[in-house]
């Protein structure tokens, strides 16, 4: 039987060999076990899904923001927040229910007035919380909003999971893989290594991501001693200001 840690690495693997997993959210500790992890992805495979990058905002937020102005047809679905933060709660999330997510009531109560993306694909909404705890045992809260398989209801999944073992977290993502239709995320969430600093998290995940259809990609760390925030993105595409784009 294989450990944690060797399911995690198999699974990184897998993630590897999907060439359209979609967005993603990985939830849990740092190697050293002193932060709290937070990690966001965008795929995409239309000019307006990969039109995008990610931008720190005001107050430690997440943003996501068109590379090129020009070329955005719907920004409804494509530009949000994907994470925000109050005293002591850390939301991310693929879309506009990213600051509902932050309820004091938790995520299942937050989730009651949300469902699938109104997209082609019924894309799932998927979002996590955590909340540094003191001791040893931190919790993250994991949701998955899909359409139903057999009609336009839409299936709500919760999920509180114990963040125990340093450099591992719980990995959901919004499709199970490529096709036409995208065939939504399957099964529960998974492991994923987070092994080294910041920095190396992010490379780790990164380079995980079929380079066709990568967008952008953000980690955070919560240090779990003073909540000090670290957060770091890589974006495939710069950003063409609005100048440039007139010109």
């Amino acid at each position: 039987m294989k450990t944690e840690k060797e399911q995690a690495q198999k699974n990184l693997l897998e993630l590897k060999a999907n060439s359209y997993p979609g967005r993603g959210i990985i939830v849990g500790l740092s190697e050293n076990g002193q932060y709290l992890v937070q990690v966001y992805f965008v795929m995409g495979r239309s000019v307006n899904s990969q039109n995008r990058v990610f931008i720190i905002g005001d107050e430690r937020t997440l943003e996501t923001a068109p590379a090129d102005p020009a070329k955005v047809k719907d920004p409804r679905l494509i530009i949000y927040t994907a994470m925000a933060e109050t005293a002591n709660k850390y939301a991310v999330s693929n879309g506009a229910q990213t600051y509902d997510a932050l309820s004091v009531l938790g995520l299942e109560h937050a989730m009651q007035n949300w469902q699938y993306e109104p997209d082609p694909s019924s894309t799932p909404r998927i979002s996590a919380v955590v909340s540094p705890q003191e001791g040893p045992e931190q919790l993250a809260e994991i949701s998955i909003l899909k359409k139903s398989p057999t009609s336009d209801e839409c299936d709500r999944l919760f999920y509180k999971l114990p963040l125990t073992t340093p450099g591992l977290g719980y990995c959901i993502t919004t499709y199970s893989g490529d096709g036409e239709p995208l065939p939504a995320f399957k099964g529960n969430p998974y492991l994923l290594p987070l092994e080294g600093s910041i920095n190396k998290v992010r490379k780790t995940i990164w380079e995980s991501l079929t380079p066709e259809n990568k967008v952008c990609l953000a980690v955070k760390f919560i240090a779990l001693n003073n909540k000090e925030v670290l957060l770091k993105t890589v974006n495939k595409y710069n950003v063409i200001k609005s100048a440039e784009v007139r010109a």
